[in-house]
């Protein structure tokens, strides 16, 4: 795997490995430059199927995305992801998928409106925040929570934005957050306004609202809902 070959220490070609990385992102930067409104990134497990609840809600979520105005974006990939882009689809919306390059392959759902495949994890996470305006995850693996992570650590440290980071489903959240309470903010290694970056319901109408409160908040026109296209790649 590329990924693989370029992370270990060993002898390579470095001019190759430069050029195959900048390429990846000059092709994600292309692909976000073609989504003309405002996009929310929605993150969660690959590993659930249609009928199952997080997939309905994700799919809900979807839906109320793209009536609200907003792009939606994932990984590309099944479970939630597939969900949620099938929401924006029948929610008359436009579904972009950031899919990976995998031992497994992971194939891109069929609800999307501009796919993008990605070889390198790094060059994906940036294309996955720097077209969103807020994150909402579903309960996930350690690919969600890498996410998680690494969209707080970047508002934390002013490198985006401040956005909206809402968490669906209390009961599967709720010992990271008592964990977080309970070690990182009582030792002083986070700081409470910290804390404060996160928001989690069970209801994904308020985490859509919350993100939509956020982009009105902003002084920016609100979304307008109208069906658009662009080609897959």
């Amino acid at each position: 795997m590329h990924d693989r070959r370029i992370l270990e220490h060993e002898p390579g070609d470095l001019a190759a490995h430069i050029e195959m990385i900048a390429e990846e992102f000059r092709r994600g930067f292309e692909a976000v430059d073609r989504i003309k409104r405002p996009a929310v990134t929605v993150f969660g497990s690959a590993r659930i199927a249609p009928g199952h609840a997080d997939y309905e809600q994700a799919r809900e979520c979807g839906r109320l995305l793209a009536e609200a105005g907003f792009a939606v974006i994932t990984g590309g990939g099944p479970g939630v992801m597939e969900a949620a882009n099938r929401g924006a689809k029948e929610g008359g919306g436009f579904s972009v998928g950031f899919n990976i390059e995998l031992p497994q392959e992971q194939a891109p759902n069929g609800y999307l409106d501009l796919a993008l495949t990605f070889r390198h994890f790094y060059a994906r996470k940036v294309m996955l925040v720097k077209a969103a305006e807020g994150f909402i995850l579903f309960p996930g693996g350690f690919g969600t929570l890498d996410e998680l992570f690494e969209s707080l650590t970047l508002i934390q440290t002013d490198k985006v934005r401040e956005f909206p980071v809402a968490l669906i489903g209390t009961d599967y959240w709720h010992g990271l957050l008592d964990w977080i309470a309970e070690r990182p903010l009582a030792t002083g290694k986070i700081s409470p306004e910290d804390v404060s970056l996160l928001r989690v319901t069970d209801d994904v109408a308020e985490a859509v609202g919350l993100i939509r409160e956020s982009w009105q908040l902003a002084g920016t026109e609100p979304p307008v809902h109208e069906p658009e296209k662009a080609d897959a790649e």
